[in-house]
């Protein structure tokens, strides 16, 4: 899977969760808004790799993760993270909920209305959404 690949994952899976979220399909939402997430991180994790390069082994093991906070390191985005967090207070408290996210949620059954509206609004608010603030790094 390449860098183009992912983003319109990101699109298309941050697309589904806003149907299903409209549809009260809240444990799914859930679940496809964090995985938009973790596509785009792993979007910014290919921006690294360069055509005809051996890849690098840690960076690819590394990026073999669905953990959010560790995907974040290996896109080297982990200091302009905490740059955002220290500007924008609104942005570190998206960022607290986005990091609750994990890819085990696909088998939660009790993701409420309220935890999936949090998260898909943390990921892709205009003003200090997660998604925003990461297509400045694709």
């Amino acid at each position: 899977m390449n860098k183009a690949e992912l983003e319109n994952l990101v699109t298309i899976r941050i697309k589904e969760a806003g149907i299903l979220l409209s549809a009260d399909c809240y444990q799914g939402a859930y679940y496809l808004a964090g995985y938009a997430l973790e596509c785009a991180l792993k979007a910014c994790i290919a921006k690294q790799v360069k055509e005809f390069d051996f890849p690098d082994k840690k960076l690819a093991n590394d990026s073999y993760t669905h953990k959010l906070g560790n995907l974040v390191i290996t896109a080297g985005l982990k200091l302009a993270l905490s740059e955002q967090e220290m500007q924008n207070e609104e942005f570190k408290l998206n960022w607290a909920v986005a990091i609750e996210w994990s890819e085990e949620s696909r088998y939660e059954c009790a993701i409420t209305k309220n935890e999936a509206h949090n998260l898909f609004t943390a990921i892709t608010d205009n003003e200090s959404g997660i998604l925003p603030w990461l297509k400045k790094y694709l």
